[in-house]
């Protein structure tokens, strides 16, 4: 399936947190379910920023011990992408994914890829085995 590696907190966001705008630099031409893939670091800058543009805009901040890191953590569906910057309070551009439908997954420990990428169950089954 389709996968995306999202820094945390911003993947859990997407998850568990009404983020329906992925900020990327480039437009999809995908559109379908999407797996969502927590990077496996997260630096204490990247939170606290994350925790300013919560409370600047109102919207709730997750808290930084349930964040999940290197893995599966979900899905969502896209189903297309903007350019409108008042289209969502998460859109800051350029382009940004609508996603809909966000479903959280049992925790899945796998290695993230850059872009899109595809997950397969037998990934993660030989993840440890070199």
């Amino acid at each position: 399936m389709k996968t995306l590696t999202v820094r945390q907190p911003w993947a859990a966001l997407i998850i568990h947190g009404g983020k329906n705008i992925e900020n990327r630099k480039w437009a999809t031409k995908y559109i379908g379910p999407l797996l969502i893939h927590a990077a496996a670091t997260m630096t204490q800058a990247e939170y606290e920023e994350c925790c300013r543009f919560c409370e600047g805009r109102d919207l709730e901040s997750p808290v930084r011990l349930d964040l999940k890191l290197g893995g599966i953590i979900g899905r969502v569906t896209v189903t297309d992408y903007t350019t409108k910057p008042d289209c969502s309070p998460w859109f800051m551009g350029p382009i940004g994914w609508i996603l809909k439908g966000p479903v959280a997954l049992p925790f899945a420990p796998c290695k993230g890829k850059l872009g899109l990428w595809e997950y397969t169950e037998l990934d993660n089954q030989t993840e440890g085995r070199q």
